[in-house]
């Protein structure tokens, strides 16, 4: 499976029609991006979403980013990668991941004591799950949501490789390491198209404030940086915290950005638009296409 060196991660498309997302994907075919991330957490179903998604496009690959462990059994989720592949062959990549807290035990009633553990043996039970149907002509693909050491091993051993989102470069680095030469590291980045420095970290923080209260990332970036505290992650981040997750200002500095986890020694950089709001930020794409040389 070939997703490219740049993809776009995107939620927007859960507040459009699925027809008009259907458009969209083939607009993002078109403009050259190898992948579109989809997240799975209060909207739409990460499988369904993603077979509907596949009715656009020729190429383009669509990840989810990441389907909850904590939303369906490991048989079921198996069955249903390998459904989607079987009917899109190389175009469907399984992103898995833990979720967090407040979502699994809060909105889902599961308990989340033991996220490795459990994405352990989830992991067990979708290789040995039964799937009695037409088999897909190509192996199915499954990355994890990888942030700390154990489960960057976990990615390497019994995965394609990485999905790490909410991090900077040198995390990345970090994991480049961890995964080893080989493995796929598809890394998130957020993006905002604002120069005026106040302006655009209100528009960052519309993206950090979902984030900043969640153990897992604050825990990541503080072993990133011991320098951090409690402090930066108030109020949906400090400047310091804001500016080294969310790259802003012109184009130049946004691809610079990316081109920093590529150094870092990622694979695939998947490129999340923030502009406040939920529209689909179609224009950004094609700039950012065009500023990458993709189309065409």
């Amino acid at each position: 499976m070939d997703i490219g060196r740049y993809g776009i991660w995107t939620f927007q498309l859960d507040f459009v029609p699925s027809g008009q997302s259907v458009d969209h994907l083939d607009e993002l075919d078109e403009l050259g991006f190898g992948a579109v991330w989809v997240p799975e957490a209060v909207g739409r179903e990460a499988f369904t979403n993603a077979a509907l998604l596949l009715r656009g496009g020729t190429d383009i690959v669509v990840a989810t980013g990441i389907a909850s462990i904590y939303a369906r059994d490991p048989m079921a989720a198996a069955a249903a990668q390998r459904t989607v592949t079987e009917a899109y062959p190389d175009r469907f990549l399984l992103g898995l991941g833990v979720s967090h807290q407040p979502m699994v035990e809060g909105l889902r009633g599961h308990d989340y004591s033991k996220p490795y553990s459990t994405m352990k043996a989830y992991l067990e039970g979708m290789d040995q799950g039964l799937f009695m149907a037409a088999a897909p002509s190509t192996e199915p693909q499954r990355v994890l949501a990888a942030l700390g050491p154990k489960m960057l091993e976990l990615a390497r051993d019994r995965a394609a490789g990485a999905h790490p989102y909410f991090v900077p470069p040198e995390h990345t680095a970090i994991a480049r390491a961890a995964l080893g030469d080989g493995k796929l590291l598809a890394v998130e980045q957020a993006v905002v198209f604002e120069t005026d420095p106040a302006a655009a970290r209100d528009i960052a923080r519309s993206h950090t404030k979902i984030y900043t209260g969640l153990p897992n990332y604050a825990n990541n970036l503080k072993r990133l940086d011991p320098t951090l505290t409690d402090d930066d992650f108030a109020h949906a981040g400090s400047d310091r915290l804001v500016d080294r997750i969310v790259a802003w200002g012109d184009m130049e500095t946004i691809l610079a950005r990316v081109r920093a986890h590529h150094d870092a020694g990622a694979d695939h950089v998947c490129i999340q638009v923030i502009d406040g709001g939920t529209d689909v930020p179609d224009q950004a794409w094609r700039d950012l296409s065009a500023a990458l040389g993709l189309a065409g």
